[in-house]
């Protein structure tokens, strides 16, 4: 062999070696994800584990080329800017948001690092994309349509209850997320024939029993909540409150119906984690996130449960049984 033949196997040689050492090198590496949310680590757990599972599937193992770095409000949502803050100070490879409010703390924090939505009702009003087909910058994900959901409730509710005329509407929070959900509402109930009682109250125990009180003190004949992360967490004690005070409710996800609820109408959120994990592993693997476009909720859950309904005494009517995907005998 000539030596120009050599010459031409020595560098293609090389080429594979630097190919194989990098090729060795990424797949060593330990990436770091953030999350980042405004409740409890105990209150979100069942979508964690719906997440870190999909996760699993897709080859991504905690411990051994991921590290997941959790950061929790508690319900002080005031104290997300300073947890986003943190986590681009970790130099986390990507930052996981379950809702609006940790959404635009983390994008307050950066304009690099990836962020990818879990849960957020409308990323376009509320400034975090450009558009849903191209969002641009470095926020994606998912769209859980939460807004117009909750016409929809009222609907279900009204249906259920056909003497129903006055409608406790239970409040938290501040921002974007509580204005969207109110203006929607404040639209949707009288054309629906429904008067609102909207009652701010705070997640903790004390705020939430003085709510029902007030409640029951303008005699509505349901209860509905807004969709927050923070009722979310404290689902549990919601879901007694209104069984103590005998108030037909329906909450925005089935979450609610699992701990005793009467009803519920929404996305399926385990889902929507696992439709984010999809995307933590694309932009892992190099795609950017302004590039990919963020999609809306596709399953969707009415869930009735017949033993709250006789615990205080109500009917539900034979079509709206007809009309859920699941119920509860």
């Amino acid at each position: 062999m000539n030596k120009a033949g050599w010459s031409s196997i020595l560098v293609v040689t090389l080429v594979l070696l630097f190919g194989v050492a990098a090729e060795a090198q990424q797949t060593g590496k330990l990436f770091r994800i953030g999350f980042l949310d405004g409740s409890t680590a105990s209150g979100i757990a069942v979508l964690i584990d719906a997440f870190r599972q999909e996760l699993i599937k897709l080859g991504w193992i905690e411990g051994k080329n991921i590290a997941i770095e959790y950061r929790f409000a508690e319900g002080k949502f005031d104290r997300l800017p300073e947890l986003a803050a943190d986590l681009v100070r970790l130099k986390v490879d990507l930052i996981v948001v379950p809702a609006t409010s940790p959404t635009l703390a983390a994008k307050g924090a950066t304009t690099t690092i990836p962020i990818v939505m879990a849960n957020v009702g409308d990323p376009v009003a509320a400034g975090l994309v450009a558009s849903l087909a191209r969002p641009g910058g470095n926020v994606t994900g998912l769209s859980n349509l939460s807004p117009e959901l909750n016409t929809k409730r009222l609907e279900v509710l009204r249906d259920a209850l056909p003497r129903l005329s006055r409608v406790g509407l239970l409040l938290t929070g501040s921002g974007i997320v509580r204005d969207l959900q109110l203006k929607e509402l404040r639209v949707a109930a009288p054309a629906l024939k429904l008067k609102l009682e909207e009652i701010d109250t705070q997640s903790d125990a004390q705020s939430l029993e003085s709510a029902f009180q007030i409640a029951k003190q303008k005699q509505v004949g349901a209860i509905i909540t807004l969709a927050s992360r923070s009722f979310f967490s404290e689902r549990k004690r919601i879901v007694a409150l209104a069984g103590k005070y005998r108030l037909p409710a329906i909450y925005f996800q089935k979450e609610f119906v699992d701990e005793g609820g009467l009803m519920s109408y929404g996305v399926d959120l385990a889902d929507q984690f696992r439709r984010a994990a999809l995307y933590v592993d694309k932009i892992l693997k190099g795609a950017k996130p302004g590039d990919l476009p963020v999609q809306q909720a596709t399953k969707f859950e009415f869930v009735i449960n017949l033993k709250a309904a006789k615990q205080i005494g109500l009917t539900i009517p034979g079509r709206v049984l007809e009309r859920a995907n699941q119920v509860i005998k």
